[in-house]
């Protein structure tokens, strides 16, 4: 949050939690900056008015549970975060990576703010894709598939580093990352991947924060929506589209009872 108001242009109000949410709110973008946990009762203190205002910065399989408390249609940004702040009060680093050098950042074009978070992101040289159907649909399942898939892997060597996933289990991670992909084309035929520059691209961004720690955390928002894709196949008598996916997380024991 606090890296989203240095790069502003002074006048943004920074609310910690629990503040109420000011009468006097200056007009523009209202910044999310929370645990997945806590947007429910960040929506309900924004005044519904202002829902069109909110931009959504969080991990995770967010479209549905947008939809679900805020309507269909309500023009709300989500923002796609590559970039990264190593320690409070440093600046950011951006996620630029071999395979994709302008770097992976990216907004929805049919957010109400989608301009201006552009706007923000780059006067501080931070990239930032401005992206319409169904572009940035695809570029968020490959952010989700990239967390869930990378995390995944790891937390079944032990928890290794998402650098020793892409190096040392990088076919396993790769058919993974095949598999939910074969999963969401199936139940979105809008969403089409070339196999090999998906897995090249997902890898080059490990690579790039391959220090980071893995973990199966947060399940409903993150490997929970490909779990989902396994369910509602279930429900239909079809096969598991998933089952690599499936039975790592019965090997981890994080399936919901």
């Amino acid at each position: 949050g606090e890296a989203l108001v240095g790069m502003g242009d002074g006048s943004d109000v920074l609310l910690r939690r629990g503040d109420a949410f000011p009468e006097d709110a200056p007009e523009g973008p209202i910044f999310v900056c929370t645990r997945n946990d806590a947007l429910k009762d960040v929506i309900a203190m924004v005044p519904k008015a202002r829902h069109e205002d909110l931009v959504f910065i969080q991990n995770g399989a967010l479209l549905p549970f947008i939809e679900n408390e805020l309507g269909a249609g309500v023009p709300v940004s989500v923002l796609l975060v590559y970039f990264a702040v190593a320690k409070k009060g440093d600046p950011p680093l951006d996620g630029k990576t071999d395979t994709d050098p302008k770097g992976l950042t990216a907004v929805n074009a049919t957010g109400k703010w989608a301009k201006a978070i552009q706007s923000r992101l780059e006067s501080s040289d931070l990239s930032c894709r401005f992206l319409e159907e169904p572009s940035f649909t695809q570029a968020y399942w490959e952010k989700n598939m990239w967390i869930a898939a990378y995390m995944l892997v790891g937390a079944l060597h032990g928890g290794c580093t998402v650098g020793e996933v892409e190096s040392e289990h990088r076919a396993e991670v790769d058919a993974l990352i095949g598999e939910l992909a074969t999963a969401l084309t199936a139940f979105d035929p809008d969403l089409k991947w070339e196999r090999a520059l998906l897995f090249d691209r997902l890898a080059a961004y490990a690579r790039s924060v391959a220090h980071f720690p893995t973990a199966v955390k947060e399940f409903e928002w993150r490997n929970g929506a490909f779990y989902d894709l396994t369910l509602r196949a279930e429900a239909a008598g079809r096969a598991d589209p998933c089952p690599r996916h499936t039975e790592g997380l019965r090997t981890l024991d994080v399936l919901p009872s």
